[in-house]
């Protein structure tokens, strides 16, 4: 990596609603941060909608905020990326236009480092809802691919932070037998995944915690999921090889108990090794 911004530390996490999670405890969670990077996803709110707590907070600790909310339906999905780093470039989407106007996807450009925040759409197996999934995959698998490749030429790392709605392996949800006829788990999308995989990219968590069951990131809010860690792992970040190699570790930052939650996803956080 080309010198400028240090080797960093990367957290994503879906915030379900940021205007309901600044009330419940992610502000002081960014507050208390040693992030280089935060990837946020369904904000769910435009730029002017951001609690003035939250503007405050990231004003006053020098965050710069990068925010695709979403421009077709408002109030639902939006991405952002926090940067304690001027970014050098930002993008928005990944070339189509109907998705791109959901706020599902950002990406900034760091010195040496690109890093991206992506919501991808979940799915319901049968209905158009897995359909829109589908399409989804096909177009961000292509530009996954080629985005790999660029970054190779271009001597850049990148790493592809977000809520993918994708559990990989069976080791990454506790009841994969009774998922597997459901979106998330079904075996289209997992061989989706692993084409990435075997295109170069790395599952940095995974990497670091071979053969466990999770790190799981998401649990439902039904019942005691939380209480008996019935989840699942669908919070992820992709990284080119260069970068993924300097993981130093990786935590899911599990709430302590299920009223303190201030979403339904944790936040995923890896450490990487300078260069």
């Amino acid at each position: 990596m080309r010198q400028g911004v240090r080797m960093p530390t990367v957290s994503t996490a879906n915030v379900n609603g940021v205007r309901a999670a600044a009330g419940k405890g992610l502000c002081e969670w960014i507050s208390g941060s040693e992030a280089e990077a935060i990837c946020l996803q369904e904000v769910r709110a435009l730029p002017e909608e951001i609690p003035a707590a939250l503007t405050e907070l990231l004003a006053e600790h020098g965050w710069w905020t990068s925010l695709a909310p979403s421009r077709s339906a408002k109030g639902h999905s939006g991405v952002a990326v926090l940067t304690r780093t001027e970014p050098e470039a930002v993008r928005t989407g990944f070339g189509d236009a109907e998705i791109d106007a959901q706020g599902r996807y950002l990406e900034v450009d760091l010195p040496g480092l690109t890093v991206a925040s992506l919501y991808l759409t979940k799915g319901v197996t049968g209905t158009a809802k897995q359909e829109a999934k589908d399409r989804f995959l096909d177009a961000f698998g292509a530009y996954l691919r080629a985005a790999f490749d660029r970054a190779a030429a271009d001597g850049r790392e990148m790493v592809v932070c977000g809520d993918w709605n994708i559990a990989p392996a069976e080791l990454d949800l506790r009841n994969w037998k009774t998922n597997r006829r459901n979106s998330g788990f079904l075996p289209h999308e997992r061989e989706w995944w692993a084409g990435l995989l075997a295109h170069g990219w790395v599952d940095v968590v995974r990497e670091l915690h071979p053969d466990v069951d999770g790190p799981y990131s998401w649990w439902t809010y039904r019942g005691r999921a939380f209480d008996n860690d019935v989840g699942w792992r669908i919070d992820h970040q992709l990284a080119t090889p260069g970068l993924a190699a300097r993981a130093k570790d990786a935590l899911v930052e599990r709430a302590p108990s299920h009223d303190s939650r201030w979403s339904d996803h944790a936040p995923v956080t890896v450490r990487y090794r300078p260069s």
